[in-house]
């Protein structure tokens, strides 16, 4: 346990030299003393590591020296190539780059290393986009990947619902990219107004994008996509659901709402449900992201599943029962 984490501390010195003594603690989850013992242990070691006071100050490994990449366990290299998503990568235009850099890579490993890293290849593979999803790339997600690599505020227009003439048009920092189920979100802040504003976007939405001025954006130090995205991850996903819809359902029907509609909004809905009524069905209220949406994702409960409300999605539901009815030549009522 402590070879690993010594190891990785002089990793960490190595790519990112000058890190403080607090900022190894947080990245190994010790605490400052252990880093200093562990520092002193590496010394020992033969590892040419020092702190260095002042504004510059920090831990350094001595000129020239790197850590060799041949003192590999066999377990390491075997999750070496398992870390690429080679979808997202040949969306984001960087495939070819990635090919080259697994090329490079392996050149410098042990033979019998070398094996055991390619073998993950043969036994392993993420597919990231979810079931029955035509996968898509968005258009405009080259540009923006390339202005968040370069840190460049872009001017973007975004749809805030599809196929409708509801766009805004914001500046925005683009801090980093998300791939979740399939779908592509950008993260940034919006400079206007006092401090910025945090702000999530889906990429597929953003119908326009072009650079604006030629010096790079100072990011936050403080900003890590990691963490922001697992904070605010379900808060945005709530921010999808503008509307609401008044469901009245049997037990199955219940039992396969999360099947059907959004994760957050489901949540809440369970969170309301009624007591079961004479007829043990519970009403609940279900945000929605539309009306549009809600009658493709509700249509699959069937007669486990009456709209209360709002009226146009109850319309809908009614038009459509007709439907059916005409289509299978069902005529009376039940």
């Amino acid at each position: 346990m402590r070879a690993a984490r010594l190891i990785r501390m002089a990793l960490l010195v190595q790519s990112s030299p000058g890190l403080t003594a607090g900022a190894l603690a947080r990245e190994l989850d010790v605490s400052r003393r252990t880093v200093i013992r562990d520092a002193q242990a590496l010394q020992e070691a033969g590892v040419p590591i020092r702190a260095e006071r002042g504004r510059a100050g920090g831990y350094h490994l001595a000129p020239g020296h790197r850590t060799r990449l041949t003192t590999l366990h066999p377990t390491e290299a075997e999750t070496l190539y398992l870390s690429g998503l080679p979808t997202a990568l040949r969306d984001l235009g960087l495939s070819d780059a990635a090919d080259t850099a697994r090329l490079k890579l392996s050149a410098t490993l042990l033979p019998s290393l070398r094996a055991a890293a390619e073998s993950s290849v043969r036994r392993f593979h993420l597919d990231a986009p979810a079931w029955f999803r035509e996968p898509s790339t968005p258009g405009l997600l080259p540009a923006l990947a390339r202005a968040v690599w370069s840190d460049r505020t872009v001017e973007i227009t975004y749809a805030r619902r599809p196929g409708r003439d509801d766009t805004v048009t914001r500046l925005l920092q683009p801090y980093g990219l998300v791939l979740k189920a399939g779908v592509w979100y950008v993260v940034g802040r919006v400079p206007e107004g006092p401090g910025g504003a945090w702000r999530t976007y889906r990429v597929d939405r953003v119908t326009a994008l072009s650079p604006t001025g030629d010096e790079p954006f100072v990011r936050d130090p403080d900003f890590e996509l990691t963490e922001y995205w697992r904070a605010n991850a379900e808060a945005f996903a709530r921010t999808l659901l503008r509307t609401a819809a008044t469901l009245r359902l049997t037990e199955r029907g219940l039992a396969r709402l999360p099947a059907v509609a959004d994760p957050a909004g489901v949540a809440e809905a369970l969170a309301s449900a009624s007591g079961p009524d004479a007829d043990g069905r519970v009403t609940v209220e279900l945000p929605v992201e539309s009306e549009e949406v809600a009658f493709a994702q509700l249509s699959a409960l069937g007669a486990d599943m009456e709209v209360l409300a709002p009226e146009g999605l109850r319309e809908r539901f009614r038009a459509h029962a007709r439907d059916l009815a005409a289509l299978y030549g069902v005529t009376g009522q039940r």
